[in-house]
């Protein structure tokens, strides 16, 4: 069973995640180059890119801000949004082949984690079919049950080094993980206008370093449409385009935390997930990701074996 995270851990996590947000939007707006005229261009791409980040971030409530008085220092930015459960149905494609379903995630971003369970109903007699996908940074595993593999005994969890890129992106391809990731990669950020809409492109970084996310928003700075592209073009899982659509608060206990109650996902131009969201839990649920021993040990052997890469 789950535990409890104790007040001091809420107000632990809550502190460096507002002075990591703070810092990078500090950043984002206060660099220029070198020159005057190149100061000006860059320090007004910077202000726009500061404002769009956090349209962006007030769109969807994942930020709260403070103000002490007339004319008094702003208080720092507190991201948050750490830990979320999704609930949603509708049609998973496996090969190109349609089945209903039912789908379940939860995720974190510190450290970055995501398990999902997704439940494809049986056409005919045929049984269901019950899969959990596992990710954490660079360790990535499939579980029979949840917690599989870490009391012996208690299920088996299976390693899935190759599925770990590929199931890390999911995290960040959200709108909440598009907003931070736009954030940390700070003046590589770029900000744009195609067909009137707001556009913001940046480069991921770590594991998915040579990925280059495109994300659209609409009128009220809601991410509407995400867009990755690897810059190996082998790599056509890390190839997808997500629409979202249909914010609201979809939470039990409302949190005032917008989410996209459409999801539509294409994987190298193939569908894969044509969703509609049931509830979110936004109100950081508590959840862990250990990574079992079989799954760390198999994955030191794969990088020893390919020299570490």
């Amino acid at each position: 069973m789950p535990k409890r995270i104790t007040i001091l851990q809420i107000s632990m996590i809550a502190a460096s995640v507002a002075f990591a947000f703070h810092t990078a939007l500090a950043q984002n707006e206060g660099k220029a180059g070198s020159g005057p005229q190149a100061k000006a261009a860059e320090a007004g791409e910077t202000m726009d890119r500061a404002k769009v980040l956090r349209a962006a971030a007030d769109a969807l409530g994942m930020v709260r801000w403070s103000d002490i008085g007339a004319g008094a220092t702003r208080l720092p930015g507190i991201d948050i949004v750490n830990t979320m459960e999704v609930f949603a149905s509708g049609t998973v494609y496996n090969a190109g082949q349609p089945s209903t379903g039912e789908y379940h995630a939860t995720l974190a971003y510190i450290p970055p984690a995501m398990r999902v369970e997704i439940t494809r109903q049986g056409s005919g007699d045929a049984a269901s079919q019950h899969t959990i996908q596992t990710v954490r940074e660079n360790y990535a595993w499939n579980e029979s049950e949840i917690g599989a593999g870490l009391i012996p005994g208690k299920g088996t969890a299976t390693p899935a080094m190759p599925a770990a890129k590929g199931r890390l992106l999911r995290l960040w391809i959200l709108p909440y993980g598009v907003v931070k990731a736009a954030i940390a990669a700070g003046d590589k950020t770029k900000i744009s206008i195609e067909n009137g809409a707001t556009i913001i492109t940046f480069p991921l970084s770590g594991s998915l370093a040579g990925i280059t996310v495109k994300a659209t928003l609409d009128s009220r700075n809601f991410v509407t449409k995400v867009e990755t592209t690897p810059d190996n073009s082998s790599l056509n899982n890390l190839a997808t385009e997500t629409e979202y659509s249909d914010y609201a608060d979809h939470g039990e206990v409302l949190t005032d935390i917008k989410s996209p109650g459409h999801i539509v996902q294409k994987q190298a131009g193939r569908l894969v997930l044509d969703l509609q969201v049931k509830m979110v839990d936004a109100n950081n649920p508590y959840f862990v990701f250990p990574v079992p021993p079989n799954v760390k040990a198999a994955t030191s052997a794969s990088a020893r074996g390919t020299g570490g890469n």
